[in-house]
This record gives structure tokens, sequence and C-alpha cells, in this order.
């Protein structure tokens, strides 16, 4: 029998490859400085070839959130696929190192090797990132077991997956079964393009299957085909029980029927704004969790990515119940 979880999360499994380099090595390599780019099969060996001194950890943005929630102390499971190979076993194995159900075994001869991220980091903190999408985004319905989606409070999903059709059948499957075992459903949206490509289908998930969306401006604009952010919020109002739009630096918006806050974000120069938004997903479903006030759980969220954006890695290092209590929220 599968013990219940507080936050069940579906994403992708991606190993994250940091590297020191230099701008000599970027543009030797033809890495564009400081964004996301998705490669190839090819490219990504050349990358994970030239690299030194690599450390590896495991990454994704649920998973980063999951880990996030995982220091806030709540049970947590994470849905995801990745090979058996060197990187899948690490994944696997460092994901229930750090306290959290990876339910699904390593795919024994699968065609594609785990995700993995290769990200260089130069002396100035910019982090330039190659992304491999591998195996992970082959996640289908066959992943996802109703004996953990049923039995998840909160269940949260990544809504880069939901670019393959079998991805979506996989979301519907676990949140109708999230829904069925009396717990909430959720998504990130993850990517104004990936809403751009599939706005239809994210604005059904979200009006028949979703309890809260999580997005940023660039997301609920792009989704509601709107230059005007209080209109595209309006709307999703009317399809959605409950909205969080974050902007970067400005005020967090909640909205939940007719009730609205506005969180304030206190500025901070990052070190590394990775996993920012990630962190804020962490703090806030923690409140969600355990039943705070939206503007509570919306402070949460921000201090979570306060903490995360102090330091390199997508992951908190300090302990964010501590931070919490520094804060008067708990």
């Amino acid at each position: 029998m599968t013990q219940p979880h507080q936050v069940v999360g579906i994403g992708n499994a991606i190993v994250d490859v940091l590297s020191h380099s230099d701008d000599r090595f970027l543009d030797l390599m033809g890495i564009e400085k400081g964004i996301m780019q998705l490669v190839e099969r090819e490219r990504a060996e050349v990358l994970y070839a030239g690299m030194r001194e690599r450390t590896e950890a495991p990454g994704g943005s649920v998973a980063n959130t999951l880990a996030g929630l995982g220091n806030l102390g709540l049970s947590t499971a994470f849905i995801g696929r990745v090979r058996d190979d060197a990187l899948g076993r690490f994944y696997a194995a460092s994901m229930a190192a750090e306290g959290t159900d990876f339910p699904n075994a390593p795919v024994p001869g699968a065609d594609l090797p785990t995700s993995r991220s290769m990200i260089f980091v130069t002396p100035d903190g910019e982090r330039s990132m190659n992304t491999y999408l591998g195996i992970s985004a082959d996640l289908s319905p066959d992943d996802v077991d109703e004996a953990v989606t049923g039995g998840a409070e909160i269940l949260f999903l990544e809504g880069y997956l939901f670019d393959k059709d079998k991805g979506k059948e996989a979301f519907l499957k676990a949140a109708r079964s999230t829904h069925r075992g009396g717990g909430m459903t959720g998504i990130a949206l993850s990517d104004p393009f990936c809403v751009d490509r599939h706005r239809a289908d994210f604005r059904r998930l979200i009006r028949e299957e979703m309890d809260y969306v999580i997005g940023n401006v660039h997301e609920w604009t792009s989704l509601y085909q709107t230059e005007d952010l209080e209109a595209a919020l309006a709307q999703a109002r009317a399809e959605c029980g409950l909205v969080v739009c974050t902007r970067s630096g400005a005020d967090v918006v909640l909205i939940r029927g007719d009730e609205r806050v506005e969180v304030p974000v206190h500025r901070v120069v990052p070190v590394d704004a990775t996993g920012a938004g990630d962190q804020f997903a962490a703090g806030f479903l923690y409140g969600l969790a355990t039943g705070q006030p939206l503007d509570r759980a919306g402070r949460m969220g921000c201090v979570a990515a306060a903490e995360v954006i102090s330091h390199f890695g997508a992951r908190p290092e300090t302990d964010l119940k501590r931070l919490f209590h520094a804060q008067g929220l708990i």
C-alpha cells in the first residue's frame, strides 16, 4: 500500500551538470551566454564531453519545488522518467536521498538517455544552459501510478510536459485520480511559448481540472492573448479557483474568488536567479498545504524565492522554516 503524500509532482526529470568555464570556451563551443537552449542528442554529447570538473545535481522545475517542500518537512513524491543509465540511477538515488519518493524505476533498454542540462557558469555568475530533453519528455499515462496521485493532498504539474499528447493524457489521468481522492490539483504554466502552442488545451485543462494555476506575466498574457495583464487575470479568475501571478521583482498577485491580495517582493541582487520560480511555488504550496491565508502563502513563496537566488543552485540551502519563523510567518 502506497503511503499518501502531501504533495505529488509530475515533471521533467533532468540532471543538472555544472561546470565552470570562461567566455572564450563559450565562444569556442558556440554556446549562447546566459540563456537556456534546447539541444539535440549529438550536441549534448559534445558539450558533456567538453565539461571540466563536472558536478551533477538532480534538477527539473517541479522536482526543484518538491525539494523545497521537503526542506519544509512535507512528504513528497515525484513522478518522472529516467533511463537505467548512470545519470538515471544517480537521479533516482538523489531524489530518494533528499527525501522525495521516486516511484518510477529507471527504464532499462530505453531508446533515449536520461535528460540532462549542461550548465556552464562563467566568472561573472552567468549560467548558460543547454538542455537535452531525452527520455523525460516521453512521460505517458503508463508512468502515472494512481495509487500515488490518488493519495495526494496536492498535485503539482509542470507545464513543459504538456507539449506532447502523451503528457496531456498523463496529466488528465493524474488530476482525475487526485480529485477522486479528495485532493487539489494545479499547474505551473512554465513557458509562454509552450502556452502559445497549446493554448486551447491549456485553457480546457485549467477550466475543467485545475484548482490553482501559477504563472508569470508573460504566461498569463499569452494564455489569454492580451497585452493587458488585468484583463488576463480577470479571465483567469473566471476559469480557475486560485490564480497566482508572479511579476519578477514586482508584487505577486493572488486571486481566489472575490479575494485578491498583492504581496510585495523585496528586491535583492540575485547571485543566481535559477530556481526562483520553483522555490516561490514551494513556499506558496507549503502555505496552501498548511491552510495559511492567501497573503501569508504568497509571502512564504517570496521568502523561499529570495533564499534560492542568494546562492548558486536551484534548491534551498538554508532551513526555510527558520526563515519563515524569522519573518513571523509561522
